[in-house]
């Protein structure tokens, strides 16, 4: 089931919990005080940790800071036979998953500990789909070009500063500002993607800012919009130069007020937001031709950002196709193919008009149709398909 850590410095107990958790199934490691189960923890990896607060030589508090200082995530549950409300709310301040009062309830104690077990067990797969979506969005490359945005990334993540990205569909605008947000200090909070040309003009304040129920026709009921969702987080405003001068306003003045008002509401709602813009369009002509707010680009664009497309980055081509192979390989659940020297020079001569996207596909498709290896031939008959071809 688990492996278990006990502190406590009175043996009947150690020896209780032991004969209780081994009968569940458990894995049980004793210790008689504090600084005893401070270094069984930092010898062994434990799934739990019970650890009494009163004892001889180290307080069960100062324990349990000190296991979460090297492990966050384990689930410690404090022990005590002179429980108060003090003592209890002090422990789970200091970042204790559970408080149990000596005598101890056997049933309760099972429970409790089962209960850290679906959350350690849930952190474990979070942190597994983070790593995968963490590789969606790896950005791929050693080109001056790529070496360049990275740089960039490096230098503006740990700050406030909003950053404006540009550059051609399909470049990878969006992979940009996902590592922006990986690395810097909003990373534990949420990563909130609008993309604005998707959204009809009518419907883009209500996206973004929420609405109240029966502010509007089909209002049946409240939404809370984007940028209260991204609230301690990131907000990613992919396609800005799509977004209307009335949604302009707004997002102009919740830039220079930090708060926001739900359409069919006058209330301020206070939000705590760092935005990053990304578009394929040439803004300043926008506003030059009055479709762009000058004032709103002059507020998104604290930092610049270009996304270089795939033909300035040719000599990426060869990582990109190792990438791509790797994961689309895994997604179908087959053996990686082998492309050849051949067809890797070949995909480099192909002028790509969509960019990393537009390769992608072309990868997928010679991965389906082709055998074990990918050759020469092989892109010219499919990379770029015309109708009554071989597709």
């Amino acid at each position: 089931m688990s492996k278990i850590l006990v502190i406590d410095d009175e043996r009947a107990i150690r020896n209780t919990l032991k004969e209780v958790l081994e009968y569940e199934k458990h894995e049980v490691d004793l210790a008689e005080d504090g600084p005893k189960g401070l270094e069984m923890f930092s010898i062994n990896s434990y799934d739990i940790v019970l650890c009494d607060i009163k004892m001889a030589k180290m307080d069960g508090i100062e324990v349990l800071v000190k296991i979460l200082e090297n492990s966050s995530d384990t689930p410690v549950i404090m022990i005590s036979g002179h429980g108060n409300i003090d003592t209890a709310v002090e422990a789970i301040k200091k970042g204790a998953y559970d408080f149990l009062e000596k005598p101890l309830d056997l049933n309760r104690l099972l429970i409790t500990i089962r209960n850290a077990m679906d959350k350690s067990t849930l952190i474990i797969q979070t942190q597994v789909l983070k790593n995968k979506v963490s590789k969606i969005y790896e950005i791929v490359g050693e080109s001056e070009a790529i070496q360049k945005v990275r740089s960039m990334i490096d230098r503006v993540a740990p700050t406030e500063a909003r950053v404006l990205i540009t550059g051609s569909n399909g470049t990878g605008k969006e992979l940009v500002a996902h590592q922006i947000h990986e690395k810097s200090n909003r990373a534990k909070g949420p990563f909130i993607e609008v993309n604005c040309a998707a959204i009809p003009s009518e419907l883009i304040e209500s996206e973004l800012f929420g609405h109240e129920k029966g502010s509007f026709t089909s209002a049946i009921k409240q939404r809370i919009g984007k940028f209260e969702q991204a609230n301690g987080g990131t907000l990613f405003l992919d396609e800005i130069g799509d977004m209307s001068l009335s949604a302009q306003a707004k997002v102009l003045r919740a830039l220079q007020e930090n708060k926001i008002t739900r359409v069919g509401s006058d209330k301020d709602i206070h939000i705590n937001v760092r935005v990053i813009t990304a578009t394929n369009k040439n803004i300043k002509k926008e506003i030059e031709n009055n479709g762009f707010r000058e004032d709103l680009y002059h507020r998104l664009s604290v930092i610049l950002i270009h996304v270089p497309s795939l033909n300035e980055r040719e000599d990426d081509i060869p990582l990109l196709a190792e990438h791509f192979n790797t994961l689309i390989c895994n997604e179908y659940g087959m053996s990686k193919k082998i492309v050849k020297k051949e067809a890797i020079k070949e995909l480099q001569k192909i002028k790509w008009t969509g960019n990393i996207r537009e390769f992608r596909n072309v990868l997928e498709r010679l991965i389906i149709l082709c055998p074990a290896e990918i050759t020469g031939n092989d892109v010219l008959a499919y990379a770029k398909p015309v109708s009554g071809s071989n597709i």
